[in-house]
């Protein structure tokens, strides 16, 4: 049957060769993306919690 769709879109971003590096060698090559998406989600939970007490 195949791979279920992860339902994401495709987005480009551009990292230097250190901080790709940093997490490669926390996660190694293959779990790159889902590093970077596991930060942003904390990010931006982050943010819309300190966004709602300012408000």
């Amino acid at each position: 049957m195949g791979r279920p769709p992860l339902n994401v879109k495709e987005t480009k971003i551009r990292l230097s060769p250190e901080t790709k590096e940093r997490i490669a060698a926390l996660v190694g090559n293959y779990q790159i993306a889902a590093f970077i998406r596991e930060a942003v989600e904390n990010e931006l939970t982050r943010r819309e919690a300190e966004r709602d007490q300012e408000s």
